[in-house]
């Protein structure tokens, strides 16, 4: 069997003209050496310390990776998730979807309220396989329907599900949640690790909001870094817990 060029499809009668496919091939590689940079519409976290290290903020239709950083870490690192859709949700109308890999539990009403995302506002989809969550992810995307969308995986984003998604594009925020030890390559555009961290607590000593270690261990065409985040569930807002910030050095970690 004769292979195809895919040159065809766009010029009939490419395939008859071998010039033609060398040049349709140079000009693809010359794309791929030097990829659009074009800044597209990005979620910014609303905290200059970390919107600096990141091209502005997270990158719309743009897979985001997050993770516990270790065992016991798991809620953590879902509040963590779940907040950056509620800051989504705060900026106009929409709502977000949930997909659920087999063995997630569903999240409940009440801890969505006390994070400041409004139940009303969230599909949640239980799918049958790990696969189905990433078809699910790309047909949400292609819909162009939904402000955010958030996978819980548990086997990590792979590789070629991730460029898919990339592909497909929009103006959602795109997040991926995988447990610990499930690091696998993948064109994400930022790698977040999340660890719990002591709770808030008001001048009469009661606990509010939520605060956690948050490590950006990758983020493309930015800066990493480590930052003790506080989420304030009325304001919809992150901040810096005040002295506990930490950072890493302004000269390294640049990611492409």
């Amino acid at each position: 069997m004769e292979p195809q060029c895919d040159a065809s499809d766009d010029d009939p009668d490419a395939s008859a003209d071998p010039v033609a496919v060398l040049e349709r091939i140079a000009g693809l590689r010359a794309r791929i050496a030097s990829p659009d940079t074009t800044p597209g519409p990005v979620l910014p976290l609303g905290v200059p310390g970390i919107d600096g290290r990141l091209p502005g903020g997270l990158g719309l239709g743009l897979p985001h990776e997050v993770a516990p950083e270790a065992a016991g870490d798991e809620a953590a690192a879902l509040g963590f998730v779940l907040a950056l859709v509620a800051r989504r949700l705060a900026g106009g109308p929409g709502e977000a979807l949930l997909v659920l890999a087999p063995g997630y539990p569903l999240p409940y009403g009440h801890g969505l309220a006390g994070l400041g995302l409004d139940p009303g506002r969230l599909l949640i989809l239980e799918a049958g396989s790990e696969a189905d969550v990433f078809r699910a992810l790309e047909a949400a995307l292609q819909s162009r329907a939904l402000r955010a969308v958030a996978g819980l995986v548990s086997e990590g984003l792979p590789l070629i599900a991730g460029r898919r998604l990339q592909r497909v594009g929009g103006d959602a925020l795109l997040l991926v949640l995988r447990p610990p030890g499930a690091d696998r390559p993948n064109g994400a555009a930022t790698r977040w690790r999340i660890a719990a961290a002591p709770a808030l607590r008001d001048r009469f000593g009661r606990a509010f909001g939520a605060c956690w270690e948050a490590r950006l261990d990758r983020c493309r065409n930015g800066r990493t870094g480590t930052w003790i985040v506080e989420w304030d569930p009325a304001a919809h807002r992150f901040g810096l817990a005040e002295g506990l910030a930490r950072h890493a050095p302004a000269a390294g970690g640049l990611h492409s």
